[in-house]
Parts: C-alpha cells; sequence; structure tokens
C-alpha cells in the first residue's frame, strides 16, 4: 500500500499534518455548535412574535442565562484539562452530548402558550441554561481546544478555522436564510418552528456521532500528548485564572470574541425586525441572505490567501475598515433596500475572516502559555472562545429587546411607534459600527503572530535541552 506523501513544513517552518480528509471532518463538528447559537439568537423573534412574551422580560431572561452560561465555560475548560478518558481529553465531550443537544433544540420551541407568564419566565431561562451553559459549552470547549491538539502548525489551524467557519456558516446562512420563511410556508405558527427543529436536532445528533468517530488528538505525538496532559492536570483553576489573565494576548482576544458576538447577536434576530419594519416584509430575510450568499463564498475563498500573504491580524483589521465602511455609509441611507442590499454584503464579507481566524488566533496563546508560564492550559485557554461567544451573543440578542421595549415596541400593536425604527437602526447599523471601531484598536495592540515563530524554536530548544 502506498504511503501518503509527506506534508512538510509550514510558512513557519511547523511540521504539518493534516489533509483535505481532516479538515473536512474536523469542519463538520460546527455545524451542531451554530445550529444551536443560530436557533438561540432568532428566540427574542420567536417568543415576542409566536408566543407573545414581553420583549423586555425575553431580553432580561435571555441575558440571566448568557451569564450564567459564559461563567460555567472556565469551568469547562479545567474540567476538560482534568480529563482521563483513554479516547481524549476532548473526543468524548462529543459523544456524551450529541443526543442531550438533539432533545434540547427541540425544547427550546416547546414553551407553553397557555401557562402563566411566571411559569413561561422559568421554562425560557431553563431551557436556555441547558442548552447554552450544559451542551453548548461541554462540545464548544473541547472543540475548540481540539485544534491546538491536533496540529502546532499556525497556518494549519488557520486552514481548520476556514473549514470550521465554512460548515458554521452554512448552517448559519440556512437559518438566516430559510428559518422564517420554511415556518411560514407551514403555517407561521409554534408547531412549525417545532417541526423545523425536529430538522435541526437530528442534523447536529448525526454530526457529532462523526466529529467523535474521525477526530484526533496528536499535536507533537504521543509522549507530548502525555506530557501536556500531565502538566494541565497539575494546573489548579485558580492558577490558571492567573495564568489566563497574565497572558496579554488572551486577554485581547477574550475581548475581541466579546465584540464579535455582539455583533453576531444583534444580527441574529436583529435583520428579521428590519427587514419586517423597516422593509415592509419579514420574509425579505431570504433575500437579503441569499444575496449575502455572494460575499460569504468571496470571504471563505479569499479569507485564506489574505492571511498568507498579510497574516491572520492584519486580515482581520482590513476587514474591520471594511466592516465599518457599509455601516456609515448606511447610517445616512437606512431605508434603501440597495443601501442595505449592497451594505450587507461588505458587512457579511468583512465578518468571514474574523469567524474564520479567530478561533486560531486564541489557539496561538496556549504556546504562548507554555513558553512564558511552562503550562499550556489548552481547555482554559479556549474558554475565551465560548466565555466571549455567550456574555456577547447573550448581550447582543438582549440590546435587541431592551430597545425594541424602550421604543415602545409590542407584537400586538398594528403600528409600531417610530422610536421603534430609532431602536431597530441602533442595533443594526450603529452599534456594529461602534464594534468594528473597537475591534480594529484591539488587533492593533496583538502582535503575539509576528512573535509565534520565535516562541515556537524556543520551546522546542526548552524541550531538548531537558
Amino acid at each position: 500500500m502506498a504511503k501518503n506523501k509527506e506534508l512538510g513544513l509550514d510558512s513557519m517552518g511547523v511540521p504539518k499534518s493534516m489533509r483535505l480528509t481532516d479538515y473536512l471532518g474536523d469542519g463538520l463538528g460546527q455545524l451542531p455548535l451554530n445550529i444551536m447559537s443560530g436557533l438561540v439568537g432568532q428566540l427574542t423573534y420567536f417568543y415576542t412574535e409566536k408566543v407573545g412574551l414581553a420583549a423586555a422580560m425575553v431580553a432580561t431572561m435571555l441575558l440571566v442565562a448568557k451569564i450564567a452560561d459564559a461563567f460555567s465555560d472556565l469551568a469547562m475548560g479545567k474540567i476538560m484539562d482534568a480529563g482521563h478518558s483513554p479516547k481524549g481529553k476532548c473526543r468524548p465531550w462529543f459523544l456524551r452530548m450529541a443526543i442531550p443537544a438533539a432533545v434540547m433544540i427541540v425544547l427550546l420551541f416547546t414553551v407553553p402558550k397557555s401557562a402563566g407568564s411566571g411559569f413561561q419566565m422559568a421554562y425560557v431561562l431553563i431551557t436556555n441554561i441547558l442548552i447554552t451553559a450544559v451542551i453548548y459549552t461541554a462540545v464548544a470547549i473541547p472543540y475548540g481546544a481540539l485544534m491546538s491538539l491536533r496540529t502546532k502548525s499556525s497556518d494549519e489551524r488557520g486552514k481548520m478555522g476556514v473549514f470550521r467557519a465554512a460548515f458554521g456558516y452554512i448552517a448559519g446562512m440556512i437559518i438566516a436564510i430559510l428559518l422564517i420563511p420554511i415556518t411560514n410556508a407551514l403555517g407561521g405558527t409554534q408547531a412549525a418552528w417545532i417541526k423545523v427543529a425536529v430538522v435541526f436536532g437530528l442534523i447536529s445528533l448525526l454530526s457529532l456521532l462523526i466529529l467523535y468517530k474521525v477526530s484526533k488528538e496528536n499535536a507533537g505525538g504521543e509522549a507530548a500528548s502525555k506530557e501536556q496532559e500531565q502538566e494541565d492536570e497539575d494546573v489548579s483553576f485558580a492558577e490558571g485564572l492567573k495564568i489566563l489573565f497574565h497572558n496579554k494576548y488572551w486577554v485581547i482576544m477574550l475581548f475581541l470574541q466579546l465584540l464579535m458576538n455582539i455583533s453576531y447577536g444583534l444580527s441574529g434576530a436583529g435583520g428579521t425586525y428590519y427587514c419586517k419594519y423597516i422593509l415592509g416584509n419579514d420574509n425579505m430575510v431570504a433575500l437579503l441572505g441569499a444575496v449575502g450568499l455572494i460575499p460569504t463564498f468571496l470571504g471563505f475563498a479569499l479569507t485564506g490567501p489574505m492571511a498568507g500573504k498579510f497574516g491572520m491580524t492584519k486580515t482581520c483589521m482590513i476587514s474591520c475598515v471594511l466592516g465599518a465602511a457599509a455601516c456609515v455609509v448606511r447610517v445616512f441611507t437606512p431605508y434603501s433596500l440597495v443601501t442595505c442590499l449592497v451594505g450587507g454584503c461588505f458587512t457579511t464579507f468583512a465578518n468571514i475572516p474574523l469567524m474564520c481566524l479567530f478561533g486560531a488566533m486564541v489557539n496561538n496563546c496556549v504556546e504562548y502559555n507554555e513558553w512564558k508560564f511552562e503550562k499550556r492550559i489548552v481547555g482554559m485557554t479556549n474558554s475565551a472562545n465560548s466565555f466571549g461567544c455567550k456574555i456577547g451573543s447573550g448581550i447582543g440578542g438582549s440590546l435587541i429587546g431592551w430597545l425594541l421595549a424602550w421604543g415602545g415596541y409590542s407584537s400586538a400593536l398594528e403600528t409600531q411607534p417610530g422610536t421603534v425604527n430609532i431602536a431597530i437602526f441602533a442595533f443594526s447599523i450603529y452599534i456594529p459600527l461602534a464594534l468594528f471601531v473597537t475591534m480594529f484598536i484591539l488587533l492593533m495592540k496583538n502582535d503575539l503572530e509576528k512573535k509565534y515563530p520565535q516562541i515556537v524554536a524556543e520551546i522546542q530548544a526548552r524541550k531538548e535541552s531537558r
């Protein structure tokens, strides 16, 4: 049997270990995560429009759930680091969470319409905590850490990020483009949403089972993996937190993930309100989503070459400039469908590199931990991804509810007050503009990528001298 061709070294001189089938199998794991986050992002619209819950109450319950959820991430990182399964630190969690993920996706949409408001509030809070603080976290932290355990190559981590983002974006775009039209075609009722949730639950179940089957944890070889496991087990939770918050690059990535996911949280349900109340038809989310496929495909095609030419950090900075410029144009033409479509294309394109590369940039912090503190703490380091995602998407989703409540929104009104339009402009245009500008400033301070080759070389030299 012919041996596979040697993969050689990456652009920084680090050995490569991944082939196309590895990227595809790994990327598939992003589907259930984006299905869960995408559906949670639509809950404000579902709860207010289909169940009739008060916008302010929904916003508050979702934020409480996200806060509880976010603080579970650091704990999950420690639990993963201390794992002893013969299948690895990460892989067992994909199998353990496969069935719970499918079940909870459906239960999100079965809130009783005829129950009292107190029971409904409790149901919303409990189901959101379970799907985000427990299930999503138990998949996302190991999945993020798997990147570091699979390869030490920064180039390969970047490509893993592109494949993961591509699969995740497939799930996200299906939800953004088709969820409202499909549920409307099925009657637009709560029952229609439950039927669609069953399909998404089955897709998530299958994806997690496949990820468990094909994923590997072998960066640096078996001996290196065992040494890293022992190092991580010896780090207490408090010591791990101290290391992370003394890693300035981890802190920068934590805030970048927070800001990026506030933006995602705003766009998750915000687009539906924009289409319904500004453009006049909520089914237009399908048009916006379909047009958005063009910059999406371009983004995935160009992110790799851009990162290769400019580096991951500069590529993300270019993205922020494009996104901010598109928002500035929309500030002056908020009612224009053409501007909405064109500006949306630029912001969509701008988001793709951030989505693709932030995970790899977080995992580069693992080597910085090892270089400076001689502790990798892979799981806790990757909690930056999930912690920022949870808090950010929670704030983004809650901002929608709070701003709508401030504007006097009520689903029972035939005509909404003019202040509702201002609220929609705020979470669709003004806040995203501020987020792009702030992310650009933070990226200017992130110079880890320049130091990464030297850090890896010094770590290797240190190990060889022992």
